[in-house]
C-alpha cells in the first residue's frame, strides 16, 4: 500500500511511502533509464496512434522513428504534420516558422528535414534538380507539377500504369519509380468556323 505525506519542514511536495513489513520507507523513485526505457517502449507500441494533442503525437512520431525530441524537432515537427498531407521547400518551412514565431535557423531546417526523411517520416522530391519539396505523406504516389507556380499536386498511385517501364540494365534493378507530370495553363480554345457562311 502507497500512502503519500507532505514534507511539512523542508517545505517539499508529497513524498510517497510503501508499507512493508518493516513499518513504512520512502518508495524509491523509477530511474531515468527505467523511465526512457519505457517511453521508447510506448512510443513503438502506439506508432500511428493518435491521441489528439499535436505536440505529443509529434513527440510519439519523432521517438517512434528513433528521433530524439528536441524543442526545434517538435516545432518543425507540428508546423510539418499538423496541417495533413502537404508539398514543402525548407524555405517555405522557415517562413511559416517565422510566421509563428519560432526561433530556428534555415540551416536547422535543413538538417531536420533530411533527418526526417531518413527516418521516413518524409519523403524528399528533386524538381529539375533546382528545386528541393519535402512531401509530408510518405506512401507511394506521383505528383503533377504545375509551372510558373511550382505548385505540386498528388497524383494517387491506381491512376498511373507502371507495367509498361524499360527493363533496368543487367546488374541493377528498379527500387522506386517517381513521376512528375509538368502542367501549364490550356490554351483558350478558339470558336470553330461554322459551314454555315
Amino acid at each position: 500500500m502507497t500512502y503519500v505525506a507532505k514534507d511539512s519542514l523542508s517545505g517539499a511536495g508529497p513524498v510517497k511511502f510503501n508499507k512493508g513489513a518493516g513499518g513504512m520507507a520512502p518508495r524509491a523513485a523509477p530511474s531515468k533509464r527505467s523511465t526512457k526505457a519505457r517511453r521508447g517502449a510506448r512510443a513503438k507500441a502506439t506508432l500511428g496512434a493518435l491521441t489528439g494533442c499535436p505536440f505529443h503525437d509529434v513527440r510519439m512520431k519523432l521517438c517512434a522513428a528513433g528521433l530524439r525530441p528536441t524543442r526545434q524537432r517538435i516545432a518543425l515537427g507540428w508546423l510539418l504534420f499538423a496541417k495533413g498531407d502537404r508539398h514543402l521547400t525548407a524555405e517555405m518551412v522557415h517562413e511559416e516558422a517565422q510566421a509563428s514565431r519560432v526561433s530556428i535557423s534555415l540551416a536547422t531546417i535543413y538538417n531536420s528535414l533530411h533527418q526526417f526523411t531518413e527516418q521516413r517520416l518524409l519523403r524528399e522530391i528533386a524538381v529539375d534538380g533546382s528545386r528541393t519539396y519535402f512531401d509530408t505523406n510518405v506512401a507511394e504516389h506521383h505528383h503533377f507539377l504545375v509551372e510558373g507556380s511550382n505548385i505540386l499536386i498528388d497524383i494517387p498511385q491506381v491512376a498511373v500504369d507502371l507495367m509498361r517501364l524499360p527493363p533496368p540494365p543487367e546488374g541493377k534493378r528498379v527500387a522506386q519509380v517517381e513521376v512528375i507530370v509538368k502542367l501549364r495553363d490550356a490554351e483558350p480554345t478558339k470558336p470553330a468556323l461554322s459551314d454555315e457562311l
